[in-house]
């Protein structure tokens, strides 16, 4: 079982596990320490990935993203979508009139960092700071402004960064 739960102090969602089976809960963001029973419940489901998108299409309401939020497909449809588009990823390379074979010794990650850019970005997040900063800071550490601003809005979107007084916190 899962909860979406907030927190009274600093008004922070997260998903709480067993709700049912726990005394209390600490709050990610704050610390604060509640008793289960007295949290205000959002959603309840028994599936995580139904709570998740519980949790950010309360975080896109509460940052006045709403309607953009209804925009963007489920995770779980997207994927749905690449599989049957058809188009292998040599393919889509070639009628772009990239060669493949390049591509994949770019991709070598024998001599390169193995971090990937999403770890990078959120390491970015964990340094702390304004969003430009941790853009700067992903850009720096060789991820491109425009992914890095993909990656950063896409974790927002989940619920797993959010933002308080002016700075941004993974959750």
């Amino acid at each position: 079982m899962y909860a979406v739960v907030g927190c009274t102090e600093c008004g922070t969602y997260w998903l709480l596990t067993d709700p049912r089976e726990s005394d209390s809960a600490t709050c990610p963001k704050c610390g604060r320490r509640h008793q289960t029973k007295k949290l205000n419940r959002f959603y309840e489901t028994e599936d995580r990935e139904a709570a998740r998108e519980a949790r950010a299409a309360l975080l896109a309401k509460k940052h006045g993203d709403s309607a953009a939020f209804d925009e963007v497909a489920h995770v779980s449809e997207l994927e749905e979508r690449v599989e049957e588009s058809g188009l292998s990823e040599e393919a889509y390379l070639e009628q772009s009139g990239i060669d493949a074979d390049e591509v994949q010794a770019a991709g070598d990650t024998s001599t390169k960092s193995s971090r990937s850019r999403d770890e990078k970005v959120r390491d970015a997040v964990r340094a702390g700071g304004t969003e430009a900063e941790i853009l700067d800071r992903a850009e720096a550490d060789g991820v491109p402004r425009g992914a890095a601003e993909k990656l950063l809005e896409k974790l927002r979107r989940q619920g797993e960064v959010i933002e308080s007084g002016g700075e941004l916190r993974l959750v």
